[in-house]
């Protein structure tokens, strides 16, 4: 059902009339360009005032679930970085790695998350997703020795969780394996973060379990909506909202208290470095402890999972991919099951296949930062489109990854493709040093990059092995409408997944 425009129309017009005349000031300033030989890079038009129109399109789009689309057509009709007044608010866009390099790196203290924090805090609370400055830096110092290899180089703390997924799978002729490894993620990272896992895949009944995962998704999706709108968030919520973020904190509450109650003298648990334990020591207050825990719960549980169905969701889809992964795994270990880190590692075609899928389905493919001064943008002004762009403080900026890992001149002509052998070959990617490190963005970049980044890419390579080995034979069920890549729908949250599901045929 479309967006209703026209009543959100009648509800911003009152508070947005004074933006008006900013706005036209925000003009003028941009036209009273700095020093730098910056210059103003391509405007999306407007037909409605304020630049309605645009709240109308986003909405529409991601109602379709074709919004990554959307983004992905406005670099390519307008450029790399353009500029737009959304709701009265003077604002860029950039898929230009120069510019990503001057935001999450050059100028790291140039730039903010912005109204993020507002954002997010009713369902994220205080925690290393809404903290900026000290407090970020302390909770980043927190998470930090979790993810040491060494915490994880037998893999041991995914194989039970594993074994729990393919015995789920155990009987299955035609299933939706998303929603299996969303269970799938959240026990590994209850059980590596926590001590003790959810066992969610063990308990497939469980209400708690179902009204978790929905109010989880509920509460992801009236966030991505607020971010949205940036300063006019407050559009959006209401008791749905609130009754979700209830239900997820209460969730959060009961990993706690089970955590902060288990026997650690068991199964040598003491001697791992559990951060359950650690995060409460250094944080009596349990509201706090429970907004870090849900911002790890969502970085721990989402991201991973997208990748795994993404990764199945493209390889049932390519079966050359399928073959050539399947070849590589019986070379590389034939019938062994009880895999380390390192035999994962000399697996170069499954590498492959991760980087590939992560380039075009990045889990979390658009971010923003918001200008704390007068900054600028290196390039993407000007007739050539390779002049400085000046940002205003207090300007937002959006980076599109899923936008950039699309470009030709990068990824080449087949960019669109499911291709993992572009991995082994030359890309014109690595042409350019600063296209080289900042053109391929999966986990950010900077001092944000995710601290996680190692351990995800160990899970979901894990999981493929263990769930080819289990299943050589598994496809797409015959009736399944095959499309383009890219064209399938997406939903899109704090993450982009599968809105049809990653369904696929097992055979036994």
């Amino acid at each position: 059902m479309a967006y209703p425009i026209a009543i959100l129309s009648c509800i911003i017009a009152f508070p947005l009339c004074w933006l008006i005349r900013a706005t036209i000031l925000k003009k003028d300033e941009t036209r009273k360009l700095p020093a730098q030989d910056c210059a103003s890079p391509p405007r999306l038009l407007n037909q409605r005032p304020l630049g309605i129109d645009r709240l109308e399109q986003i909405f529409r789009a991601n109602n379709e679930y074709r919004l990554m689309e959307l983004f992905l057509f406005h670099f390519r009709l307008w450029g790399t970085t353009l500029e737009q007044v959304f709701l009265g608010t003077h604002a860029f866009g950039t898929i230009e790695p120069r510019n990503l390099e001057a935001i999450l790196s050059t100028n790291f203290k140039d730039w903010s998350m912005g109204p993020r924090r507002r954002v997010m805090f009713p369902f994220f609370g205080d925690g290393i997703f809404t903290q900026e400055g000290e407090d970020w830096k302390a909770s980043r110092d927190l998470l930090r020795p979790q993810f040491v290899h060494k915490q994880y180089e037998d893999l041991e703390v995914f194989r039970k969780t594993v074994d729990n997924f393919l015995e789920a799978l155990s009987g299955e002729k035609v299933v939706d394996l998303q929603p299996l490894v969303f269970r799938l993620t959240l026990d590994v990272t209850t059980s590596f973060l926590f001590g003790e896992s959810v066992n969610s895949l063990r308990e497939t009944s469980s209400s708690d379990q179902g009204n978790f995962s929905n109010a989880f998704n509920i509460a992801q999706d009236f966030v991505a909506k607020r971010m949205r709108l940036q300063d006019l968030y407050w559009l959006v919520g209401g008791r749905k909202f609130e009754e979700a973020c209830k239900t997820v904190h209460n969730f959060a509450d009961t990993i706690i208290q089970r955590g902060l109650s288990r026997d650690k003298t068991e199964g040598g648990g003491q001697d791992r470095y559990v951060l359950l334990d650690f995060l409460a020591h250094n944080s009596p207050d349990r509201t706090a402890l429970r907004s870090q825990i849900i911002n790890i719960l969502v970085a721990g549980r989402d991201t991973t999972a997208c990748l795994i169905s993404w990764s199945i969701f493209l390889l049932v889809r390519h079966p050359h991919a399928m073959q050539k992964l399947k070849m590589e795994i019986q070379s590389c270990l034939g019938d062994k099951v009880d895999i380390c880190r390192s035999d994962l590692r000399q697996m170069k075609y499954l590498q492959n296949i991760i980087n590939e899928t992560l380039r075009l389905y990045p889990s979390v493919p658009v971010n923003s930062r918001t200008a704390t001064r007068d900054t600028i943008l290196p390039t993407g002004g000007g007739p050539d489109l390779d002049q400085p762009v000046f940002v205003p403080k207090g300007t937002a900026v959006a980076y599109s990854v899923y936008s950039m890992h699309r470009r030709p001149d990068l990824y080449g002509m087949d960019a669109e493709l499911f291709r993992p052998d572009r991995w082994e070959e030359h890309m014109p990617l690595h042409e350019n040093p600063t296209n080289s490190k900042w053109g391929y963005l999966p986990f950010n970049g900077g001092p944000r990059t995710c601290l996680g980044m190692d351990f995800g890419m160990a899970e979901a390579a894990y999981t493929l092995v263990r769930l080819v080995q289990k299943f050589p034979d598994m496809g797409l069920p015959p009736s399944t409408k095959v499309e383009l890549v890219g064209v399938e729908k997406q939903t899109m949250t704090l993450v982009l997944s599968i809105t049809e599901g990653c369904l696929v045929q097992l055979y036994q």
